[in-house]
């Protein structure tokens, strides 16, 4: 995922996102990413990575509707990694 396209995908539906470089241990990338819904001040969010922070602004956008079937394809992921088939 290209970070120009998620960043202007959350600016035409009513979020600001912008990334800052981090040195943080526990993100294992060289950026943090944060995302607020303009017209609500209390709708933010910090990813640590470009998939992660697009995910959570669709899951805001949403209504969190769709985390069941993202928790079990993630499933499938891990388990297709495990077995060397992914």
């Amino acid at each position: 995922m290209k970070w120009s396209l998620v960043k202007s995908w959350a600016k035409e539906n009513g979020y600001t996102s912008f990334r800052e470089k981090t040195d943080r241990i526990d993100n294992p990338n060289n950026y943090d990413y944060y995302w607020g819904r303009d017209d609500d001040p209390s709708a933010t969010g910090l990813a640590i990575s470009v998939s992660k922070v697009a995910t959570d602004i669709y899951n805001h956008m949403t209504n969190n509707k769709f985390i069941e079937h993202q928790q079990q394809y993630q499933k499938e992921i891990d388990h297709n990694e495990l077995t060397g088939s992914w």
